[in-house]
């Protein structure tokens, strides 16, 4: 499959994704394609999809012929939609929504977002998660996130910590392989995640400048 992970750190946001492709047992590496990457550029924003290859043609054609009805700047605009073109990607695209004991139809994708506006995940059922940290998807998930949460505080920005969890992946998922892709956004306003520590410091030194007005 693959190793897709978002980043947001200060006031940068980073998505990262693994370049290799299978089709089965056979490994379609990215020495033998002419365009590596599994990162979209969708107007503002860059989107990381796992699934069938198939998806990232779909995704192309659905921003050239409906960029209208795109909207990727926050959870409810993502969720309307993709619940507006579902029927365009049955009827058009003839998706195939149908899977066992699922309460919904699906798009048959998962989708990881970095864009101005935040981090998000879209899944095969159409719900869509924000992020104030990071996430991974893909069969490398695992193996990312573990790297993610040992990265995150360190002294590291979002793009060091994206590739260095994209190569944990790579290394120890047999779905994932290198050389690895990135995208770099800034995000709206300079928001962006914080760990625990960091603002744990920031009160700390807050509480001491109002002691020392004081004296």
């Amino acid at each position: 499959m693959t190793t897709i992970v978002v980043v947001r750190k200060g006031n940068q946001a980073c998505i990262a994704a693994d370049t290799l492709t299978s089709f089965g047992a056979k490994k379609y590496s990215a020495t033998y394609k002419a365009e590596a990457s599994k990162i979209l550029r969708l107007g503002e924003s860059w989107v990381g999809l796992i699934g069938a290859p198939a998806h990232r043609q779909v995704m192309e054609s659905l921003v050239r012929e409906h960029a209208g009805a795109l909207r990727l700047d926050s959870r409810q605009a993502i969720f309307e939609s993709f619940r507006a073109l579902h029927p365009v990607l049955k009827e058009q695209y003839f998706l195939n929504p149908k899977e066992e004991k699922e309460p919904y139809e699906t798009i048959q994708l998962d989708m990881l977002i970095a864009n101005r506006h935040g981090t998000f995940y879209l899944s095969t059922l159409r719900d869509v998660y924000e992020f104030s940290r990071f996430w991974a998807i893909g069969s490398g998930c695992e193996f990312a996130l573990g790297a993610l949460y040992a990265r995150y505080d360190q002294k590291l920005d979002a793009r060091a910590i994206a590739e260095g969890a994209v190569r944990a992946a790579c290394e120890f998922d047999n779905a994932s392989a290198l050389p690895l892709t990135s995208h770099v956004v800034a995000l709206e306003g300079g928001r962006g995640g914080s760990s625990p520590r960091s603002t744990f410091v920031r009160r700390l030194a807050s509480r001491r400048q109002r002691r020392s007005g004081r004296k």
